[in-house]
């Protein structure tokens, strides 16, 4: 015979069993270990290494026909862009997809690659060593240090079919017409314009041939821009005569960038925090 304690413990032995078959069944006990099987990790390696390189493919075409960061290296564009040698120089944004549609207008700050009389005198910034130069040129593309190119930042100032030149009465005017700079800064450049215009010598006229920019740097006293690579007739001594003294009279293609060497369009400092914005492209030939 058997008691009502008996039935019981019979009934939740019962139930004991059944909770263990179901855990059993289901396969996911409380405490059972994760998968950690050899299938298992190199799945999640594969998916990682997919990601990785579509990221890097997505990054190389994003720097490549998008945009791109670059250094900026001397300080001829300061204020707008800040950088000298040894320094933290700016970071900009470059806009590569815009002159794809149209050309660069008056105003805007380009990014170009020098025509081949401006290479004259360059020379590498890379290391001889190989494993460092690798490592350079790995920094330089996604805009830590420079560009090995003569890869240079400047302000177009007229373009082609326009007719620039700088005299100390009139200063720099674009078909007649003086410019409005409100970029430039007589402290950066430690000269009045209101006292020497032309912030260098007077030059021009110069007619800029078609599909061509002439280009200046906003520190006007401290940039190698259009006017130190114009042509210039000199006398057998390679001197301008003395009673001309203006530049830029000669060959209007010599100092004037081609178009297609224009890689693209400044549009903002990435790089440093502080002085994170837009770069300003303000048109000097308006009024304002």
């Amino acid at each position: 015979m058997t008691g009502p304690t008996d039935s019981a413990d019979a009934r939740s032995e019962e139930r004991s069993e059944s909770d263990s078959d179901v855990d059993s069944d289901s396969g996911q006990p409380s405490d059972a270990p994760e998968d950690e099987s050899p299938k298992g990790k190199h799945s999640t390696a594969r998916e990682i290494a997919i990601l990785a390189t579509i990221a890097l493919v997505l990054y190389y075409v994003t720097l490549t026909f998008i945009a791109r960061p670059y250094l900026i290296p001397s300080e001829s564009m300061e204020p707008t862009l800040h950088g000298c040698a040894g320094c933290v120089g700016d970071r900009i944004m470059v806009d590569k997809v815009t002159y794809r549609f149209s050309k660069p207008e008056p105003g805007d700050v380009v990014v170009f690659k020098g025509p081949p009389s401006w290479n004259i005198g360059y020379k590498s910034i890379r290391s001889d060593n190989t494993a460092i130069r690798w490592v350079q040129n790995a920094l330089s593309f996604v805009g830590f240090v420079p560009p090995d190119e003569n890869d240079l930042v400047k302000r177009v100032i007229a373009v082609g079919g326009q007719t620039v030149q700088c005299r100390a009465d009139t200063g720099l005017t674009v078909d007649g017409k003086r410019l409005n700079e409100p970029y430039l800064d007589p402290a950066t450049m430690m000269v009045d314009p209101n006292l020497y215009p032309c912030l260098g010598n007077q030059f021009g006229p110069v007619t800029v041939p078609p599909d061509r920019l002439w280009v200046m740097g906003d520190n006007r006293t401290h940039s190698a821009d259009s006017r130190a690579h114009c042509d210039s007739p000199r006398t057998d001594a390679g001197e301008i005569p003395v009673q001309e003294r203006v530049m830029c009279t000669g060959d209007p293609a010599v100092g004037t960038v081609p178009v297609e060497n224009v890689i693209g369009k400044a549009r903002f400092i990435a790089w440093p925090p502080s002085r994170w914005g837009g770069i300003n492209g303000v048109n000097p030939q308006t009024d304002s």
